[in-house]
């Protein structure tokens, strides 16, 4: 797309967002706070549903 690459679109997207909302900035900032919060609670989760992995057996094992 115009030869643009996707960390020229996001700092453009930076660079909007700044001068468009400066007034919502903290607001925004707080939802990507509580974003990524829910985002690392729900990872942490699914580790934990998942079995616990079971040593491998070796050659000598065998």
């Amino acid at each position: 797309m115009f030869g643009l690459q996707p960390a020229h679109l996001l700092i453009i997207f930076v660079v909007a967002v700044l001068f468009f909302v400066p007034s919502r900035l903290p607001e925004l900032a707080r939802a990507l706070r509580q974003t990524m919060a829910e985002f690392r609670t729900s990872i942490k989760e699914a580790k934990s549903d998942l079995p616990a992995e079971r040593p491998r057996r070796t050659d000598s094992e065998k």
